[in-house]
């Protein structure tokens, strides 16, 4: 029997919608994980992460921590020694339980505690929580061959989730510049917005971004949205597009379109960086 993996990561955007509406929680199968990570500053040594089954069936997964690389497009690969400029936070992090049962609607509560912070030099240091679906197990020759000579293969998805869990010392110096931006179109149809972030300093960057369409006479209009847009160290450019409305007959030839990249600063939106792009 043969089992496919598939290896989820929310702590970067899900390219493809112009209005992604992620909340704080993250989703995969019938796990629901709130928050959606984790980001210890000193002000907190203990932070609570919240599971709950939206299934219909009882469902069990083992948690452990995994040590992930963010690339330019935004995809993720998992290693086992750091980049460089790169620092894992496992080695500061406890967690518990190592594994949850959850029967239909069930809620758990994983404890999440940062150990000997006062141990760690300036900087940003980052791991992820991997929770990982057991499949359940079906006795063997339940279901035999029909061809008593063939092999029978049945593949079955494992499903995971990952949540970052950083830890921030000292003061962060991390900068963040829109740039690059010009517009595509799929299959002639779908347009598009292309950017990058250009990230400088020695932490992360993490936000929301929202295009906007402005007509000559100054009117704007929501034209893309997409919540949760990170920039891990020590990537220094996030390449990513973000699709456009067409609702109304947006015209895309004339104008400008404004993007705005904001975080969450003590609950009030702070903009990280801003940029235009003149259309004709």
């Amino acid at each position: 029997m043969r089992t496919a993996s598939l290896l989820v990561c929310y702590c970067c955007i899900i390219q493809g919608l112009s209005t992604f509406f992620y909340h704080q929680a993250a989703a995969q199968g019938n796990l629901l994980i709130t928050p959606r990570r984790v980001v210890f500053d000193g002000t907190q040594r203990t932070r609570e992460l919240n599971l709950a089954n939206t299934g219909r069936d009882t469902a069990r997964y083992l948690i452990s921590m995994i040590e992930i690389r963010m690339n330019e497009d935004g995809t993720f690969e998992t290693i086992t020694q750091p980049d460089s400029g790169q620092r894992f936070a496992s080695g500061h992090i406890r967690f518990f339980p190592r594994s949850v049962t959850l029967g239909p609607g069930e809620a758990q509560t994983i404890k999440v505690q940062v150990e000997r912070m006062n141990e760690l030099q300036p900087g940003e240091y980052r791991s992820h929580i991997y929770f990982r679906a057991v499949p359940e197990e079906q006795p063997l020759g339940e279901e035999p061959p029909k061809d008593a000579v063939a092999i029978a293969v049945r593949l079955t998805p494992v499903f995971g989730i990952t949540i970052p869990v950083i830890i921030q010392v000292g003061a962060s110096n991390a900068q963040v510049q829109v740039a690059d931006l010009s517009l595509s179109s799929v299959n002639d149809t779908v347009p598009g917005l292309n950017m990058s972030l250009q990230r400088n300093g020695d932490m992360s960057v993490y936000g929301d971004i929202t295009v906007r369409s402005i007509s000559g006479r100054g009117e704007a209009v929501q034209v893309g949205y997409v919540k949760g847009v990170a920039v891990y160290t020590p990537c220094r450019v996030r390449q990513l597009r973000i699709p456009l409305s067409q609702e109304n007959g947006m015209d895309y030839r004339n104008g400008k379109l404004q993007v705005t990249y904001t975080a969450q600063v003590k609950g009030k939106p702070v903009v990280l960086s801003e940029a235009e792009l003149l259309l004709k």
